[in-house]
């Protein structure tokens, strides 16, 4: 065989940089030496003399990826992080691409029979001075043999210097949080249409994929899940490939882990559908939310001053901004991404407001200098603070350029709040999820219907989702009360339209005023009701057939951020605070931000790892089935509650059919000083993209 398998990686803690030192080792061509080669149980190192020469004469190389793959490397380098790991270029697979023959190229590709294909070709061609091929998940041996035949044939061996399965397929966003990037999961295993044939392949692609988690962490986890059902096929799936994995179940650094072995619960969406169409409140679900928000990458759309097209009869031109943010490098966003959004806002102009009184401070001591040359020392000790002050001033400056980049995604962040009323959908919405209406049938129904008619609040997305969530709590409306509220919004949005579009531009004139007539909806917003609607009645469909829980019973309120008054104190500060700004956007809509501050509520996932990480009697954590690919067979849990079992200090929440970060937030709240949670899921999908999915199932 040409396969070498890499052993898992070793290394700084935490998922990202697992998988970022596995892909810079594949990046230096330093995978393959007689150590690792014997770690991995065999596997012949192909072209490794010729390797190790090549590393030393020519330090540059190629790296040729395709549209998944790239996916993979795109949150873990820059393009200057990738020049300094040597690439000078980088292509996709399936590009015009042409002859660099001096010059040595990576791979990193999925195995699939096109992707093969087109590298025989190129190695029949001798494109590239040596191919070193990565593959980011295991090749099948079938397709191993027949990829090693059609190179032979086509006179391309030579050219192929070694062959490896990577195992890091999977997206890793930011240190806790992942996805197998698997597009519209959700309909995949909901469809009725599939066949036993389709659900056993997309089940054994995520366990694939969770295999790939677990050998980049490089340690062997305790499974948990819900009997039946997808989580229970992927479990078991995803146990028989550790067990049957030579390095990992037999690696002393497995067992050495093995009284803090990690636990991963492998849950499923259709056990909570509020979560991913809920309205937020923090900072970061809300930038996914209502901006263009995709693998850390921001896109939104900024209007530019009015007085530079003054007086031409040109309305003000529009641009669009693109930014990307590290929520781990980043300060700012680290430590402020799951704080409520009036928070955020309060920080960054605090902040903001330090820095620049900083900067004023030193520029004021130099006469304007930027720099320590600038500085006259007369060899006094002020002379010597002086020059350590204009030292600090480059990064004081990157700090107030990102500390401004931020301010600018808030300020994208409220418009939307602002124009579509965001607080009020999240106050209703958290009411009737969380019991509030149990007991008041009538008024749940008078207020959804209130708000989903009213033409001056929301998008036609918003009014969809705060009946979805209507439709899905528990003891707040039966079937015909479902119809009648979903067919009020109907009726208001086809006779009186909506203010805000689906783009998020306001609406006519006449809708803004509150009166509107006949055709005032987009031809957007006309197929966003059709899908709406169709969500709607598929989730009534599910709820009349019982295969999915109403949601009240399965939340608990918990408080964060103190007492109401104290939220209250908070939100009169960043008003006064915001009405000092220069934007009066910022000023003009703090008054509908005060139900964004107080309680959070633990989601129906949340609680599922909670009570397995406390080990809980009578909750999922008896409930759950519990695989042990070091055991043969299931293990019976009862049993387990007489021995002494090691504290969770590792936890990994996984959700097949879609996470969100609404979500990964709320996961935070089982972390503390001693444990971490991990949460990833098959792809993250914003609410309008899983609204799709489910009308697709109608």
């Amino acid at each position: 065989t040409m396969v070498a398998i890499s052993p898992p990686t070793q290394g700084p803690s935490g998922l990202k940089a697992a998988q970022l030192s596995a892909v810079t080792n594949m990046l230096a061509l330093s995978n393959v030496d007689a150590d690792d080669n014997n770690k991995s149980g065999g596997g012949s190192t192909y072209g490794q003399q010729h390797q190790q020469q090549q590393r030393d004469a020519n330090p540059w190389k190629l790296l040729i990826y395709d549209t998944h793959t790239r996916s993979i490397i795109s949150p873990l380098l820059s393009v200057s992080q990738l020049r300094s790991n040597g690439v000078t270029l980088h292509l996709l697979l399936n590009s015009d691409r042409e002859p660099i023959p001096d010059v040595p190229a990576v791979y990193f590709v999925q195995p699939t029979q096109e992707n093969l294909s087109i590298i025989a070709r190129d190695c029949s061609r001798n494109l590239y001075e040596r191919a070193h091929l990565h593959f980011s998940t295991r090749i099948e041996r079938p397709v191993m043999e027949e990829f090693a035949r059609l190179v032979v044939n086509t006179g391309g061996l030579s050219s192929v210097a070694s062959v490896h399965d990577q195992f890091v397929d999977f997206v890793c966003l930011e240190n806790n949080l992942f996805s197998l990037n698997v597009p519209q999961s959700y309909c995949v295993y909901n469809n009725p249409g599939a066949t036993e044939r389709d659900m056993e392949l997309a089940m054994g692609n995520i366990a694939t994929g969770l295999f790939s988690v677990v050998a980049t962490l490089g340690c062997v986890p305790v499974i948990r899940c819900p009997r039946g059902g997808a989580p229970e096929m992927v479990a078991r799936k995803l146990c028989k490939l550790i067990a049957e994995h030579p390095t990992l179940i037999r690696s002393k650094d497995g067992l050495h882990k093995s009284h803090n072995r990690p636990v991963l619960v492998i849950m499923d969406r259709n056990m909570d559908l509020i979560t991913p169409v809920q309205h937020a409140s923090t900072y970061q679900a809300l930038v996914d939310d209502v901006l263009d928000h995709k693998a850390n990458r921001v896109e939104f759309n900024v209007k530019q001053d009015a007085n530079a097209t003054a007086g031409r009869g040109r309305a003000p031109p529009v641009v669009r901004k693109k930014l990307d943010i590290d929520p781990d490098i980043d300060p700012f966003y680290s430590q402020h991404k799951f704080n409520p959004f009036p928070e955020a806002i309060e920080s960054n102009g605090a902040e903001l407001q330090e820095v620049s009184a900083r900067e004023q401070q030193i520029r004021s001591k130099t006469g304007g200098a930027s720099a320590p040359a600038a500085v006259v020392s007369p060899g006094g000790g002020d002379s010597t603070e002086l020059a350590t002050a204009v030292e600090s001033l480059p990064v004081l400056l990157d700090r107030k350029k990102k500390l401004e980049v931020h301010t600018s995604i808030l300020q994208a962040v409220m418009n939307e709040v602002a124009a579509r009323d965001v607080p009020q959908f999240y106050e209703l919405e958290t009411s009737l999820a969380t019991g509030s209406y149990k007991n008041d049938p009538s008024s749940a129904k008078k207020e959804v219907i209130e708000l989903a008619a009213d033409p001056s609040k929301g998008n036609v997305n918003d009014k969809v989702r705060l009946v979805i969530v209507y439709a899905l709590s528990n003891g707040v409306g039966n079937t015909s009360d479902i119809d009648e509220v979903a067919q009020a919004m109907k009726e208001s949005l086809e006779t009186k339209g909506s203010t805000i579009s689906a783009d998020g531009a306001a609406g006519s004139a006449a809708a803004a005023e509150g009166g509107g007539s006949h055709g005032t909806l987009t031809k957007e917003d006309r197929i966003l009701l059709e899908n709406g609607l169709r969500a709607i009645d598929y989730l009534k469909k599910l709820r009349s057939m019982q295969m999915i829980p109403t949601m009240s019973s399965m939340m608990q309120t918990e408080v964060s951020g103190g007492t109401a008054s104290s939220g209250s104190d908070m939100l009169s500060s960043f008003m006064a605070r915001a009405t000092n700004q220069a934007t009066g956007l910022l000023a003009k809509a703090t008054d509908k931000l005060g139900t964004m501050l107080g309680k959070t509520h633990k989601h129906r996932s949340t609680i599922a790892v909670e009570n397995i990480c406390e080990m809980r009697p009578n909750t999922e954590d008896d409930e759950y089935l519990y695989l042990d690919p070091r055991v043969r067979g299931d293990v019976d849990v009862a049993a387990l509650r007489n021995a002494a079992r090691a504290p969770v200090r590792e936890a990994i929440a996984f959700m097949i059919g879609g996470g969100c970060y609404g979500e990964y937030q709320n996961l935070q709240m089982v972390a503390n000083e001693r444990r971490s949670v991990t949460y990833g899921s098959t792809e993250i999908v914003d609410p309008s993209t899983f609204l799709n999915h489910l009308a697709k199932l109608a």
